[in-house]
């Protein structure tokens, strides 16, 4: 069945490619600050499309329509691209084309012209895209147009809710200290001066949070440094005058938001650091200086190494998610066995049991309450349309995590419901396995994520058995649950991983119409020991929840194995039951933690 809405749109799209000699037209997933998560404003792949996941890119020609997601979103992607004209493009796919191989195909005639938003595309990638497209017959590039301005006729705004301060007790260091940290990184790389483009880095910069993008405490801004100024780029209206006067505290200027092209215009030092990969090709080239010093952003990796106040914080929401986390799952299964539930209704639930805990803001992502088959779509968000009602069999994969302001969490359980086949037992310790030579890890200091990917893996690589997507990645404080610069996963991530990083431990396993599993817990690496090989690290697991035991095939755990398991449940049942008033649900807890032999 044609979905109509998307044709119109279609429609209107190609009206003014034609009237403006655009032969095709990409569309990120990101903004203007290369976000993860946009605000709606900046959801024009989505709009094009009618795919509302993180990550995609859609490309529209005259005649054709296509969209490139990755193995997260293949399920998730064909069902709502289903009567459009988009053909789904599986990313990482040895058979799938690149959007500038599949553009060479379709525009086959000299002299074609491609159309980005350069505001929406970093300057990188425009890079990259201008010299693949130039081998493709000498297709063009065109940077300095938006086609959503005449077709997206509703269009949100750019948000204008209110920024509030995030107090020292939670941030641990001050905004007038951070600057001074940055300004030393950055003469280190000889750099004058940056841009932070990044919208969390922003927020963290300035001890500011907002909530102009779903699930992230962050909100629409630019920051310029220089060596004697630092000056705030945002919608004036966000600002109290809490904030106003705090931020003239602390050395901060504050400028409309429209006007960050003339401060890069302005903009008078030496050379300025403005990261490639980060910042917008449009204001990457408006910038008049004698250098550019492509290098990342200094501030990723000082944000990634949580301070004394923000471990302390992160452990204690860590306790307060883990108590709701209890009350959950002991209500889970009896309420499941009365009948009537359903994905959408766990998750409110769960959300509900959080909302009522102290310091709550919201969730840090949509809930992916993910019943039997369900459960192998992995970034699956349930809808009216799709909401399983939930039986007492099978598995429930449940991902969730909160934003309290002392601390981000996100966690995963794979929840046996009833009778489990031998095969879902079977797969369910196999990811345990890994989730535990995770936890086991010990390396040396600025090793990278890569380098210990395989430990989540290699249990179910001897069984021929793989998942796609990355095995573990930073959380911010109280900031955007997905934070880089590490991460832990199968491609090169050269970032290093250092005492103080947050970073999730989450391996899985989906069968494609039968089911997935996936145990996540968040964890803080810590200094292990020193040696004359050097410094060496370990994991802590900050999330405090039951793991289910019910499944586990013991004979394919080692004492090791074991062994960190039953201490882990003596932890979690040590440090959560004086947290709970019910006395059964600290028998409940009792029950869950009980060790295996």
């Amino acid at each position: 069945m044609e979905n109509t809405i998307i044709a119109n749109r279609l429609a209107a799209l190609r009206e003014v490619l034609r009237r403006e000699k655009l032969d095709a037209f990409i569309f990120p997933s990101t903004d203007p600050h290369n976000s993860e998560y946009t605000p709606d404003r900046w959801k024009g792949r989505q709009w094009i499309s009618g795919f509302d996941g993180s990550a995609g890119t859609a490309v529209v020609t005259a005649d054709a329509a296509a969209l490139w997601t990755d193995s997260r979103y293949f399920l998730a992607a064909a069902d709502q691209l289903e009567g459009t004209e988009f053909q789904l493009m599986k990313l990482k796919v040895a058979s799938t084309s690149t959007i500038a191989e599949w553009l060479g195909t379709q525009l086959r005639e000299r002299n074609a012209q491609v159309g980005v938003d350069g505001m929406v595309n970093a300057e990188s990638s425009v890079e990259a895209l201008v010299t693949d497209l130039r081998r493709q017959g000498g297709i063009t590039v065109r940077t300095n147009y938006d086609p959503l301005r005449d077709i997206w006729t509703d269009r949100p705004s750019v948000p204008d809710n209110k920024v509030v301060i995030q107090p020292l007790e939670y941030a641990g260091e001050s905004t007038s200290q951070k600057i001074v940290r940055v300004r030393k990184a950055l003469r280190q790389q000889h750099a004058d001066g940056m841009l932070v483009s990044a919208l969390d880095e922003v927020a963290w910069l300035l001890n500011l949070r907002g909530s102009d993008v779903h699930c992230n405490p962050v909100f629409v801004a630019y920051v310029i440094i220089s060596t004697s100024d630092v000056t705030l780029y945002i919608n004036k209206e966000k600002l109290t005058p809490e904030v106003v006067s705090y931020l003239a505290s602390e050395g901060v200027g504050v400028r409309d938001y429209n006007e960050v092209e003339k401060g890069l215009k302005d903009y008078f030092e030496y050379n300025i650091l403005m990261d490639p990969h980060q910042t917008c090709y449009t204001l990457y080239n408006k910038v008049h200086v004698q250098e550019i010093v492509r290098r990342p952003s200094p501030i990723a990796a000082m944000k990634a190494v949580k301070n004394a106040a923000e471990i302390a914080g992160f452990r204690k929401a860590m306790l307060r998610d883990g108590v709701a986390m209890v009350e959950f799952l002991k209500w889970l299964k009896p309420a499941v066995v009365a009948g009537g539930q359903t994905e959408m209704s766990i998750d409110h639930k769960l959300t509900a049991l959080r909302a009522a805990l102290p310091l709550f803001k919201d969730i840090s992502f949509d809930t992916i309450a993910g019943y039997g088959s369900h459960g192998a779509i992995v970034h699956y968000e349930a809808t009216p349309e799709t909401d399983a009602v939930i039986e007492p069999r099978g598995f429930l994969l449940l991902d969730s995590g909160a934003q309290y302001q002392d601390g981000t969490t996100d966690i995963t359980r794979t929840i046996p419901l009833g009778p489990l086949t031998d095969e879902e037992r079977k797969v369910y310790t196999l990811v345990l396995k890994g989730h535990i030579q995770l936890e086991l890890c010990k390396f040396p200091d600025g090793a990278s994520g890569t380098q210990i990917d395989a430990l989540g893996r290699e249990a179910m690589w001897r069984e021929g058995m793989n998942y796609l997507h990355g095995t573990g990645h930073g959380v911010g404080a109280y900031l955007n649950v997905h934070e880089g610069p590490h991460q832990i996963r199968m491609e090169y991530m050269p970032a290093p991983l250092h005492a103080g990083m947050t970073v999730t431990d989450e391996p899985g396993l989906y069968l494609t119409g039968k089911f997935g599993v996936r145990i996540e817990n968040t964890l803080i690496i810590q200094p292990y020991c020193h040696t004359e090989f050097g410094d060496f690290l370990k994991m802590d697991s900050l999330t405090l929840c039951p793991i289910d035991t019910a499944p586990i095939i013991r004979e394919m755990l080692t004492t090791e194995e074991v062994n960190w398991l039953n201490e882990y449940h003596r932890r979690v049942f040590d440090e959560l039951s004086p947290l709970l008033t019910d006395e059964s649900t600290v028998e409940w807890l009792r029950e869950a933690t009980k060790e295996i032999e």
